[in-house]
């Protein structure tokens, strides 16, 4: 067989070995090639994902609500405890100095006050320093101290009232990286990634050195060497709280080369402080450095110190291993790692460090005011009204800031005062009470504060609104509204007939209400029957002005459908506290149709103002004004020496408010309206299965209001002269003031009686009769027809002929 010979040159492949060599090579190729062939459809797939989800991640904004801001000018009513309670609802601290944004400090009645600035529907409003002076409960001057100069007023930015969260329950706030300090910045990167400005997504010195402590350590020491851009892409888009596994790493380092090609260093940056994970409250995550220091210091994020930017960043690490409320010495080595680090790379100086590391945590004792929805009944009124507008599901996660009325310190008392009141009328007798109010800003039909349940803080049904109760005597002042808009025929010195009477039906029935005191009283002045609430002069009063005219003014005041029978006189109707408010609202603000509003305004993300709801109120027509004072100059004799006479007794006489109380059938429902110079409430006290409480007006919802009332601060009641002639009067003469027996009325210019000198020695004998003290009660009716009854007025009795007038009884000193 012939030799085959070899050159050197000649490939060896042809061996064994070669064979091999070629094998592996081939598939090596090929593996290269299949990885290609799937690495880069692969990375192509993550590509789009970056470009279809990372701008959202910027886009997940709740809903915020806020009350409104704060105004403190000069004469306001004021006091020391409703100051700190709005400045404490709106997260101001008290440090001593009040320099700082977002602080305060009080020497007596000397306040200084650093606000943060705002932005309201009413425009921009920058940060300042003021100097606030309290005395005899209101406030006696502002200065701005950076000025150094009195001004008349100042506005302080508002506090946060609830937060409307779209599908996911993620707690952020949006900040441009330029509101960041610049400390959180830099020592976010110190702590997190030094080398974050060079790198393009990944550290691979950082992550061999990860690798080689974590081998030397068998496994037990685990040293992170992910870049903020990896945490970025971990948490914004592969979800966090999923364990950790070698496909998940390798997706992360690719969505992080990915985000480095295609966004600059600026919008990382600016989109990890939005999005990193923080906190945790029940089901609501806590996303964002400015989320994060309102969640654990109750601060804003420019009011931070070094020692709470250092927690802040290093809790980043593990926000519930670090938990400064849970494991406070853990949280507390950690800030001290992070304060090192800044000590390490020049951002502060031996001495900040050493103060900073001495100093406490300085976290709230409960989270910032994050929550969702603290105040239920008021949110509730909120959505109503922006319903018209912005569907429900449009509201929530939208990114908008919805600008209120509330009043916090008002919202606060009214609670108090609900919870108070009802504590101390519970027995076993009584069946469990529940309790509706709005309270209102009478100038310009903002709603202050709502309460919707005893139980303030519990969703479900709102009282406040929803509630449909018998009204009682609180409709009787606009019976008498009616009459006293005919000054030529009746005024508050008119005689009435407060005697028996009996309304027959048109369908043959006979009603014959009675007073609550069981007592009829004779030929009373008007102002009296109204004053008492004696239900046999008002229901003679109501059938001269008709009850179909009481239906159309309470739906032209409310938008209020009531059915004109005889009995809607005394109150036969259900309404809600809501309704009787904004019914009420026309006499507290001076003849003025004010639709109530609880939300001023709507601010879209990017600061626009998109709706406003607090138009000015057209003015009051001077006829309705002129009437509507006479109305509250009865009422406000009402609570001097009618029906809501326990209020003087409580001390609230220097409010000279004016008030009507209200009872339905059998005291199963309590009312009471009442109104200062400043604000309306409207209080209901019932039983949700409409048993009988035994209580009327005023031992039930007066109680209520005088509870609110005797801490809110509030302007007395001043009823303008403007419209308005005072005479004295006898009988129906005017006549001499020191005359015996003559007492002063108010009427309509032009309409005052003839003056007649005086001739009567005496005093007025009715006066001493109608000295004796009835028993407070008022209202009810006794109904003896079908609800749905409707009165044909050409089936109405004929009204009572008035009696002869007795001599008027004279007025105490």
């Amino acid at each position: 067989m012939p030799r085959i010979d070899y050159d050197e040159d000649d490939d060896l492949d042809a061996t064994p070995a070669g064979d091999w060599r070629r094998r592996l090579l081939t598939w090596g190729l090929a593996a290269v090639g299949l990885g290609l062939g799937f690495l880069i459809p692969y990375t192509l797939y993550l590509n789009h994902q970056v470009g279809a989800h990372f701008g959202q991640l910027r886009w997940q904004l709740p809903t915020r609500v806020y009350a409104r801001p704060l105004l403190l000018a000069q004469g306001l009513a004021m006091d020391a405890r409703t100051l700190k309670t709005e400045l404490d609802a709106a997260s101001y601290r008290d440090d001593g100095a009040g320099v700082r944004p977002g602080t305060y400090s009080h020497d007596g009645g000397r306040w200084r006050i650093a606000s943060r600035g705002f932005q309201d529907v009413a425009g921009m409003v920058g940060p300042s320093r003021i100097e606030v002076v309290l005395s005899g409960n209101r406030v006696a001057s502002v200065r701005d101290l950076a000025r150094k100069r009195a001004v008349k007023s100042a506005r302080l930015d508002a506090a946060r009232i609830a937060t409307l969260y779209g599908q996911k329950q993620e707690e952020r706030r949006l900040v441009r990286i330029e509101e960041v300090p610049e400390l959180l910045i830099t020592g976010l990167q110190a702590v997190e990634d030094r080398d974050f400005a060079h790198h393009h997504g990944i550290d691979l010195s950082g992550m061999l050195r990860a690798l080689f402590v974590t081998v030397r350590s068998g496994g037990q020491t685990k040293q992170g060497a992910s870049t903020l851009t990896q945490q970025l892409a971990r948490s914004g888009l592969l979800g966090i709280g999923q364990e950790q596994t070698l496909t998940r790493k390798f997706n992360e380092i690719l969505y992080a080369l990915l985000i480095e090609a295609r966004y600059d260093k600026r919008t990382i940056l600016e989109t990890y402080l939005n999005q990193v994970y923080l906190g945790q409250r029940g089901a609501q995550e806590i996303r964002g450095v400015a989320a994060g220091a309102e969640f654990w210091f109750g601060r804003d994020l420019r009011d931070l110190s070094t020692e709470q930017v250092a927690l802040l960043v290093g809790i980043i690490r593990g926000p519930s291993w670090y938990d400064p409320r849970r494991n406070p010495e853990r949280a507390r080595a950690r800030r001290d790692f992070a304060l090192e680090k800044f000590h390490e790379t020049g951002l502060i100086n031996d001495a900040e460090l050493a103060r900073a590391q001495k100093a406490p945590l300085g976290i709230t004792d409960a989270p910032g005011s994050t929550s969702a929805n603290r105040f239920p009944a008021y949110v509730d009124l909120v959505r109503r009204q922006l319903a018209r507008d912005y569907p429900a599901d449009a509201l929530q996660g939208a990114g908008l800031s919805v600008m209120t009325a509330m009043s916090p310190a008002a919202q606060a008392y009214a609670e108090g005062a609900v919870t108070r009141t009802l504590k101390s009328l519970d027995n076993r007798k009584r069946p469990p009470l529940q309790a509706g109010l709005v309270l209102t800003d009478v100038h310009e039909g903002e709603v202050r504060a709502v309460v919707g349940s005893r139980d303030f803080a519990q969703h479900g049904f709102n009282r406040a609104v929803e509630a449909q109760r018998p009204v009682g005597s609180i409709i009787k002042p606009f019976v008498y509204l009616l009459a006293l808009a005919q000054p030529g025929r009746w005024s508050l010195a008119s005689f009435v007939d407060d005697s028996p009477v009996t309304i027959t039906l048109d369908n043959g029935k006979r009603w014959s209400p009675g007073n609550s005191d069981r007592r009829s009283h004779g030929t009373v002045r008007l102002v009296d029957a109204l004053a008492h609430s004696w239900n046999q002069a008002t229901v003679r009063v109501g059938m001269q002005v008709q009850p179909e005219r009481v239906a159309d003014l309470i739906r032209t005041l409310a938008g209020i459908h009531a059915d004109p029978n005889p009995s809607l006189i005394l109150g036969a109707m259900d309404q809600s506290p809501y309704a009787m408010a904004q019914l009420y609202q026309f006499l507290a603000s001076d003849g003025e149709i004010q639709p109530l509003h609880a939300v001023r305004g709507v601010i879209d993300r990017d600061g626009k103002v998109v709706n406003r709801y607090d138009k000015a109120p057209a003015p009051a027509q001077e006829g309705d004004a002129i009437a509507a004072r006479l109305v509250t100059i009865a009422l406000q004799q009402a609570v001097v020496g009618g029906t809501g006479r326990q209020l003087v007794a409580d001390g609230l006489g220097r409010l000279n408010a004016a008030g009507k109380t209200g009872t339905s059938n059998d005291g199963r429902d309590s009312w009471f309206a009442g109104w200062t110079g400043d604000h309306l409430a409207v209080i209901w006290v019932g039983n949700d299965q409409n048993e009988m409480t035994g209580l009327y007006g005023a031992t039930g919802a007066m109680k209520v209001w005088s509870g609110i009332f005797s801490r809110l601060p509030s302007a007395p009641l001043q009823v303008a002269d403007k419209g308005i002639d005072w005479q004295w009067v006898v009988q129906s003469r005017s006549t001499d003031s020191g005359c015996p027996g003559a007492r002063r009325f108010a009427f309509v210019a032009g309409f005052a009686p003839a003056y007649q000198p005086c001739v009567y020695a005496n005093p007025d004998p009715y006066y001493q009769q109608q000295g004796q003290q009835d028993d407070g009660r008022e209202g009810g009716w006794r109904s003896w027809f079908g609800w749905g009854d409707r009165d044909d007025p050409a089936k109405q009795a004929p009204p009572q002929p008035e009696p002869a007038p007795r001599p008027a009884p004279a007025e105490a000193p």
